[in-house]
């Protein structure tokens, strides 16, 4: 029986050669694969049509766009999951979502190994391939790009000598990677970090210095998931999607970052996530009025770990698991209703209301009507501050 390969496929020149050159290199059919996430671009029928022309023997096309939002994008607004505080790790939630959908496609097609197009560089080949390993253990991996040395310009020369359907003559300079979640852009003249970002690096996001007229917009939380926008009932990937718009009209998510790679070099970032930094900063805030002062302390650690291990690719680990089911518990009691204002780049809150509330308006107030009994706090401050006290004087001994 001949070998098969799933490979993903994006429908772009370096997976759309890569279909004949698996088949060169080793001697297997080809199963294409693409996961549409959200980013946009060519209709899925005409990618799968693609990647029969261009020598596969079976190609699977997937909507998983709710899927993907909420089941991975969700979970990291429940986490308020920014890698190293800032990144909402756009191409690092898509990546498990994929792998799930090609582990499926290996097993249908009795595949042995699976494919990708990434580079022996950066955190993708890790994210799929740890992905893949968890899932399948059984499964082996190939990354033509990075195995078999499969540079852009031979890519190119492949796709010329064998009259594959796609064209190869315009490039873009930079490295883009994107999803309904947000967009990731890298390499060209990005590479000089003193070089600032231009214009046309953005496309999910308005310029934040032009003026216009500020967009207040109230999000409902119910248990942590956005479940309404100004009163109108969403899922969670039209809750996103409308707030790229809205958000990203006013140029909120842009940020530019060097940043700490799994495989240890540092790599310079911009990014423009519009629905995904609004909805974590609401996220965020709600949390801050509902969840008690101790767990809302741990939580916090939580979500630094959380993310360090969706960004390196350990999405099915035992670990991240077990903090999901942490993270879950957290947000029983984050529901309510965040205002917030978007405008100049920012999202601001600007309001917040919620039946879990903590706030208590009688005991946190200084004018009349305060419940707060002042006298307690000599005593407390007194045992609390004891233990360093004691040492204080110790060391005055000393």
């Amino acid at each position: 029986m001949t070998e098969r390969v799933v490979l993903a496929y994006s429908g772009g020149l370096d997976t759309s050669v890569a279909i004949g050159w698996i088949a060169e290199e080793t001697g297997a059919e080809v199963i294409a694969v693409a996961v549409d996430v959200g980013q946009g671009g060519e209709d899925l029928d005409v990618i799968r049509k693609r990647a029969l022309a261009c020598g596969a023997v079976e190609a699977e096309v997937a909507d998983a766009k709710d899927e993907f939002a909420e089941e991975y994008c969700l979970p990291a607004i429940k986490a308020n999951a920014l890698y190293m505080d800032r990144y909402p790790l756009v191409s690092a939630l898509s990546r498990p979502a994929i792998v799930k959908h090609l582990v499926a496609a290996a097993r249908k097609h009795g595949a042995g190994t699976v494919a990708h197009g990434c580079t022996g560089k950066g955190n993708d080949q890790v994210r799929f391939e740890a992905g893949i390993s968890s899932l399948a253990p059984d499964l082996t991996c190939i990354a033509p790009v990075r195995d078999y040395a499969m540079t852009r310009d031979r890519a190119i020369a492949f796709c010329e000598a064998k009259g594959l359907p796609i064209a190869t003559t315009r490039k873009s300079p930079y490295s883009i990677d994107q999803n309904v979640f947000g967009r990731a852009v890298e390499t060209g003249f990005l590479e000089d970090i003193w070089n600032a970002p231009i214009e046309d690096v953005y496309e999910y996001t308005a310029d934040p210095a032009t003026p216009r007229e500020a967009d207040e917009v109230i999000i409902t939380f119910d248990k942590g998931v956005p479940v309404a926008i100004d009163g109108e009932p969403v899922t969670v990937l039209q809750a996103v999607q409308r707030l790229n718009e809205r958000a990203g009209a006013q140029g909120v998510g842009r940020i530019d970052m060097v940043e700490d790679r799994l495989v240890g070099i540092k790599s310079r970032e911009v990014y423009e996530a519009p629905g995904a930094i609004a909805l974590i900063t609401a996220h965020q805030e709600l949390e801050a009025v509902t969840v008690e002062r101790e767990l809302a302390r741990y939580k916090r650690q939580v979500e630094q770990r959380w993310g360090e291990l969706v960004y390196d690719g350990l999405w099915f680990s035992p670990l991240k698991r077990a903090l999901d089911g942490f993270i879950a518990e957290a947000n029983e009691q984050v529901s309510g209703e965040i205002r917030m204002t978007l405008h100049g780049g920012r999202a601001v809150v600007t309001g917040r209301k919620s039946q879990a509330s903590l706030y208590d308006f009688n005991l946190a107030t200084y004018d009349t009507g305060d419940t707060f009994d002042q006298s307690l706090s000599k005593g407390f401050i007194e045992i609390f501050g004891m233990s360093s006290k004691i040492a204080a004087k110790r060391d005055l001994r000393q």
